[in-house]
């Protein structure tokens, strides 16, 4: 069914300002360069400021200051990429979980498992003894659900996730398609032979609500007590949690990341793309580390880059005179 709403019915449905036609009928979103006529777009990045002035968009959400230019319409938001993520939903809304309702017929659950009202349990997933799933939670086809764990409500538990035993799931988490929880540490002791004797992992993993951990991301169980996620935090895919990390609240950490063994970070961390962090170090709140930075020690509040990691307007000096004596090398080699 295709969807269509003027853009008067659009500024009531997100707050904004209107300027130009509210009798213009918007049909679907998309993006500045490829937006038509029957498109609303939105502009929240000056590097893109050549795409505002070309675009074909009938309508485009901006900022409150962004010029308007004459004939044209707009939706002038405090906040564009929110009141645009607002008419995405609009326009596509999301789609229902599944087809299928309550327990699939080739779902094993054992007897011993408690599920709560409404969940949705895909084809060919496997429950464990004694584990409990909250109600309204979603486990979709050929997830695996280990002895006692607890998986809080309304969740979502995308395909092919692995939750080893005794995992602890908040409310309102989602677990993107393959990732590993509660895996076993990477933990050995080698002996005057060379040879790697395994350490058993008896902890678990603890998932704090409204926590999201992306596709093929990895979080290993503590050797004694618990690997633990805090409430809100982002994790992306293909990223790896050691065995008894601690990540603080509402952190972000960014693809192929990694943070060894027994390391901790405050809230509002942020760990960029292929960054690194040592073990038995902390991260205090508010730190960011740029991507493909190492970090090597404990880190107070503020920006960091390069390995190690330092703070991040030493790193850019020291690439300057980096390159400063690279050039001064090749020019003493001409004469």
């Amino acid at each position: 069914m295709t969807l269509c709403y003027t853009l008067f019915q659009l500024a009531e449905k997100t707050g904004a300002e209107l300027v130009g036609d509210p009798h213009l009928q918007i049909f679907d979103v998309a993006d500045l360069e490829s937006a038509t006529f029957r498109d609303i777009s939105f502009y929240a990045n000056s590097r893109y400021v050549s795409f505002l002035q070309s675009s074909q968009a009938g309508a485009i959400c901006v900022a409150k200051g962004v010029p308007c230019q004459e004939g044209r319409s707009y939706l002038v938001a405090a906040d564009p990429s929110k009141a645009f993520q607002q008419l995405i939903e609009l326009f596509h809304p999301p789609l229902p979980w599944s087809g299928f309702e309550g327990i699939h017929p080739s779902a094993i659950v054992h007897p011993t498992a408690q599920i709560g009202k409404k969940v949705v349990i895909g084809p060919h997933a496997v429950v464990e003894a004694g584990s409990v799933i909250g109600e309204e939670t979603c486990v979709g086809a050929g997830v695996f659900v280990g002895i006692e764990c607890r998986i809080g409500k309304e969740c979502k538990i995308h395909p092919h996730v692995v939750l080893r035993e005794r995992s602890v799931i908040g409310d309102r988490v989602i677990i993107q398609p393959g990732a590993v929880i509660g895996g076993c540490g990477f933990g050995y002791l080698t002996d005057t032979a060379g040879q790697h004797m395994k350490l058993n992992q008896t902890g678990n993993v603890v998932i704090e609500d409204d926590v999201e951990i992306g596709a093929n991301t990895t979080i290993d169980r503590a050797r004694f007590k618990s690997t633990r996620i805090g409430k809100g935090s982002k994790i992306d895919n293909l990223v790896q949690i050691a065995h008894g990390v601690e990540i603080g609240p509402h952190n972000l950490l960014v693809a192929q990341s990694g943070v060894s063994g027994s390391s901790s970070t405050g809230p509002y961390v942020v760990l960029a793309g292929q960054s690194g962090v040592v073990g038995h170090v902390h991260l205090e709140a508010g730190v960011v580390v740029a991507a493909k930075a190492g970090v090597t020690k404990n880190l107070t509040k503020g920006h960091y880059g390069g390995f190690p990691a330092v703070p991040l307007d030493e790193h850019h000096r020291f690439q300057a005179v980096l390159r400063q004596l690279v050039k001064a090398s090749q020019r003493a080699k001409k004469r």
